[in-house]
């Protein structure tokens, strides 16, 4: 059956404006997307396929390449763009607020779930730089190196000159494992031990080193390794 064949209050559109958009599945807000449906199926129906694509996870959505979605049938290129684009948006809005919401990082498990948006399903290891004032509010935070699967190298000046230009009086220290292991390695606790080193001459903290590995994280400083 057709949308425009349905009653107005159960078609996606005419739904959110009754109810608002948190009253709509991911099925039908995907479909809003969608905009239409194609060889006799609605946009319902391509929206259903599209997450049984994904095995009904967002996340798996969001990880999936544009060539991917293309080549779903009924999305093509212009739709692809148009979903890609608003997951984009989505995790912006969620690193954004977390950025200017007026709270300061006192736990590894904050910067975890600020970070696990952006770094969750790489392929590859990213390691970022949180700059914080001096009661540990976020100041901004800054990609400092993209390396391979199992490694990214860091500049441990480059950094330094960072934190002293935003006059940082603490960091921390966030890099990827895609291999889901978030235990770090030996090259990850001399690269630390490295930039504490390097920050400190400067009277800077290296508050902590946090390893994103999925749906598991590795704090230096909950550890207690000795490094920070």
């Amino acid at each position: 059956m057709r949308i425009k064949d349905w009653i107005p209050e159960e078609r996606p559109r005419e739904k959110m404006r009754l109810r608002g958009a948190k009253a709509l599945s991911n099925a039908e807000l995907l479909a809003i997307l969608l905009g239409s449906g194609t060889g006799g199926k609605n946009v319902l129906d391509v929206a259903h396929e599209l997450l049984v694509k994904a095995e009904g996870r967002l996340l798996r959505l969001d990880s999936m390449s544009l060539e991917t979605l293309t080549r779903q049938k009924g999305v093509g290129d212009v739709r692809a763009v148009t979903i890609v684009a608003a997951l984009e948006l989505g995790r912006r809005i969620f690193e954004e607020t977390a950025t200017v919401d007026k709270h300061a990082i006192t736990s590894p498990d904050l910067v975890y779930r600020l970070m696990l948006p952006g770094m969750k399903n790489l392929d590859h290891e990213e390691c970022w730089v949180l700059y914080l004032n001096h009661a540990n509010f976020l100041m901004g935070k800054e990609l400092v190196g993209v390396g391979s699967m199992e490694m990214t190298v860091i500049d441990a000046q480059k950094i330094l000159r960072r934190a002293i230009e935003k006059q940082s009086k603490n960091v921390i220290l966030v890099h990827n494992h895609p291999s889901g292991n978030p235990y770090p390695g030996q090259a990850d606790i001399s690269q630390t031990d490295i930039l504490r080193r390097a920050l400190s001459s400067v009277d800077i903290s290296l508050l902590d080193h946090i390893v994103v590995a999925d749906n598991q994280y590795y704090s230096f400083a909950e550890e207690r390794t000795g490094m920070i």
